[in-house]
């Protein structure tokens, strides 16, 4: 795969929650990246990683992530080891050839979301929160509900009453300067 600008960003969140979170296994890092897009999403209309998530049975899952830790691409195998914990499907992700973080992909607002879910999860295990994903009304919820296993998640779940999250208006508004901008620059 090509790194791209979204790659880079994944791949410097993955550095940042395994170097700066306990406990953080495949599970957790998938939760964690979940409630950065997500709460990113409410706030500015535009996921972090570019990742889609799916209501799966344990909580909301990055199936494209989850694909490639079962068989690493080339990028991002240069980046991390993955090695499995037991005989059941825990990973243990750590970063290799010096990987560190690096906050030049993110912006000002990312990296305060992304610093705040740190703080909140830093300690906690995979299972409890698998417990915040799983709450009545989150966006994992509605889409089980609503469409059943295995379906994607609308990041339009996200909005809510919020003070901090854009309205469906302001949303579209921000969609339709973004296509305007496109038009006149193609």
């Amino acid at each position: 795969m090509v790194i791209n600008h979204s790659k880079e960003k994944l791949i410097n969140l993955i550095v940042y929650f395994v170097t700066n979170t306990k406990n953080c296994g495949k599970t957790k890092l998938f939760k964690l990246l979940y409630f950065v897009d997500f709460t990113c999403f409410k706030m500015t209309g535009k996921t972090v990683t570019g990742l889609s998530y799916f209501a799966w049975d344990k909580g909301p899952v990055p199936v494209e992530l989850f694909k490639e830790m079962e068989s690493p691409d080339k990028d991002f195998a240069k980046n991390f080891s993955i090695t499995k914990i037991d005989s059941s499907d825990r990973l243990n992700i750590k970063p290799k050839n010096g990987a560190k973080f690096d906050d030049s992909h993110f912006t000002k607002l990312e990296i305060q979301i992304i610093k705040d879910i740190t703080f909140i999860y830093k300690d906690a295990l995979a299972k409890d929160i698998v417990e915040v994903t799983h709450l009545k009304n989150s966006p994992w919820d509605k889409t089980l509900k609503a469409k059943g296993n295995y379906k994607k998640i609308d990041f339009l779940l996200a909005f809510d009453s919020d003070v901090a999250s854009l309205s469906m208006d302001e949303y579209k508004q921000r969609m339709d300067e973004e296509d305007e901008i496109d038009r006149l620059l193609s």
